[in-house]
């Protein structure tokens, strides 16, 4: 196949206020609230008309971590990048793969939001989420599910024909463990009360946990004090765990990275936790990452780029400074991380790793969850159910119906579908349905439009 050509006729817009159910704190930020964007286009392929969508939560200082701008700011870049994308997708008038319109029209909009002053990785969001309602339209169009889809090559990409594309039934949850998250049940703060694990400890209890992401202050004494104390839940309650570590940016320069992982190694109580960590991902602030070898620090685990990732060259780059590997994250685009998966594929000593951006219940979370397992990640940052109480506002039509259609990866206990995770694992079967990874559809009528 050469790629299914879709002629885009509209694209609708839409945000839905999300409350998380615990404060979410990575690096500078603490997140208690923000919006889901969402969005639906409308085709035409060999005359007959078909729809895709995608979501993706408009997370605050992650895309622009700017002290001086306010979350709703952050939240009208975001906008502004989704705007920019629906007007530069809809100038194409002519036919073609869904990789040629992001090819196309998602550079064209790249380009207008960086040039208004959006840094690199906040205009992406827009291409990339229309990369994935488009890549819907298209399966759909064709009767193929995802992976289906991409051995065909419906998309039209240069990279699938290289890759083995797998088919899997289930990927192991990677829980993330966040800087405001309570450890244990005696640690102070509250409860919910909604009947989902509040603590580190009573995820690993009720889900079966083993695989976690540990978030990093860049504080050499809070982190030790507290990478200690998750070291202890971790040996007591999941003997076979595998960590992550996530700097989130917080090191100014390779040289205070260097001193700082010292300090970890030097640490007796973190001796295990260390021998058990499989990764180190974006320690170094995006304005120094790529500039700056880390080769000669001596961290003896993969580091990996996350938000260096703005643009496509970036893990040939990092590559050449010592780098091992980079995430894969629906909200950078689909066709990154298929450009990646190529390249990591060529040397096993690279990996790609599988990371959220809070995913929320629905398309968005399945949308990601699937392209990742897809590319052969075994083990997948998953914290939207952690942080958000299963679809949260969507009403309960809408839960009920991506909980029918998704059976095996939704529990529907109590009335209130939330994502089943059993023995710390996530079933992925029901993913692989005609269009990308979802049987169901949001209830449009119910979300805010995006003017």
């Amino acid at each position: 196949m050469s790629g299914v050509n879709l002629r885009l006729h509209a694209i609708d817009l839409y945000e839905r206020h999300v409350t998380l159910r615990l404060p979410f704190r990575f690096g500078a930020a603490t997140v208690t609230q923000c919006p889901q964007a969402f969005v639906r286009v409308h085709a035409e392929a060999q005359g007959r008309r078909v729809e895709g969508a995608g979501a993706e939560l408009m997370v605050p200082k992650w895309f622009d971590k700017s002290p001086a701008l306010t979350h709703e700011q952050n939240f009208e870049q975001l906008r502004e990048s989704l705007r920019n994308a629906r007007e530069a997708l809809l100038a194409q008038r002519d036919p073609l793969t869904p990789f040629a319109h992001s090819q196309s029209g998602g550079e064209s909009a790249i380009a207008v939001s960086v040039a208004r002053g959006l840094p690199r990785l906040a205009a992406q969001f827009g291409a990339a989420l229309l990369d994935k309602a488009v890549a819907d339209a298209a399966l759909r169009a064709a009767g193929l599910s995802w992976v289906d889809g991409l051995r065909a090559g419906a998309l039209g990409d240069p990279w699938s024909a290289g890759l083995t594309i797998a088919h899997p039934d289930a990927v192991v949850l990677r829980h993330t463990v966040g800087l405001a998250d309570r450890l244990n049940d005696d640690d102070p703060g509250s409860d919910p009360g909604d009947g989902l694990p509040a603590t580190l400890e009573a995820a690993i209890r009720r889900q079966g946990l083993h695989h976690f992401k540990l978030k990093l202050s860049g504080r050499v004494e809070a982190d030790v004090d507290r990478l200690s104390r998750i070291a202890a839940v971790l040996r007591a309650h999941a003997p076979e765990h595998r960590v992550t570590l996530d700097g989130n940016e917080t090191f100014a320069d390779a040289a205070s990275l260097g001193a700082y992982w010292q300090a970890l190694r030097a640490t007796p109580a973190l001796a295990e936790l260390l021998r058990r960590t499989l990764l180190l991902e974006q320690p170094l602030a995006r304005a120094v990452a790529l500039r700056e070898p880390i080769a000669p620090l001596g961290i003896d685990v993969p580091v990996i780029l996350d938000e260096s990732d703005d643009h496509a060259h970036a893990l040939d780059e990092g590559l050449a400074l010592g780098y091992r590997g980079i995430s894969s994250k629906a909200c950078k685009g689909i066709y990154r991380s298929l450009r990646n998966a190529r390249r990591i594929a060529q040397d096993p000593r690279l990996l790609l790793s599988g990371e959220d951006l809070t995913c929320q219940a629905g398309l968005a979370v399945q949308q990601d969850t699937l392209l990742a397992a897809s590319l052969g990640v075994r083990h997948i940052e998953r914290n939207g159910h952690h942080y958000v109480d299963g679809f949260g506002s969507a009403p309960a039509e809408e839960a009920q119906a991506f909980a029918s259609a998704h059976a095996g990866f939704y529990d529907n206990g109590g009335g209130r579908p939330r994502l089943a995770v059993r023995e710390g694992r996530l079933d992925l079967r029901s993913l692989h349905t005609p269009g990308f990874a979802s049987a169901a559809a949001p209830l449009w009528h119910s979300l805010k439009a995006i003017d």
